[in-house]
């Protein structure tokens, strides 16, 4: 996928909205997956996110988080840590399929599907340049600031 153009979407996002993919041209995009509202390693990706959003506008960069979580959950999340960008709902898994960030993981010591921790950088002209997956949240967000700021 890398070097390729991001096929079109449109998702449910936090306000009311209606996120499309194809609005966003002009900008680049952080698009980041993450597996669950309020728990401790997506809080701390959404806050390090939150707290670089100026250096990411800066850079001409917008930033949208998606989960498989309701728009209602994505609401209280967002109000809870003040976050300043949109959090997608792909209750279908429609765009977590486009992307390929749900696995097979172990929880608890039972297998069970869900989102791999993973962020893709689309460029002003949708096209797909970096992917982590399998992402660690420490210092994650800086890291992907650095190569947004190559662009």
């Amino acid at each position: 996928m890398i070097d390729q153009p991001v096929t079109d979407f449109s998702r449910p996002a936090t306000g009311g909205q209606e996120f499309r993919l194809s609005e966003q041209r002009g900008s680049a995009l952080v698009l980041y997956f993450y597996p669950k509202d309020s728990t401790p390693g997506c809080t701390t990706e959404a806050s390090d996110f939150r707290d670089l959003h100026d250096e990411f506008a800066s850079a001409g960069c917008r930033i949208a988080g998606v989960s498989r979580d309701s728009l209602k959950s994505h609401e209280n999340f967002k109000a809870k840590l003040e976050l300043p960008f949109p959090l997608l709902s792909d209750a279908d898994e429609s765009l977590c399929s486009q992307f390929d960030v749900i696995k097979m993981k172990t929880m608890y010591g039972k297998a069970c599907r869900g989102i791999e921790r993973s962020t893709f950088v689309i460029d002003v002209e949708g096209v797909l340049r970096r992917e982590w997956r399998g992402v660690k949240t420490a210092g994650h967000a800086a890291q992907v600031l650095d190569f947004v700021k190559s662009l």
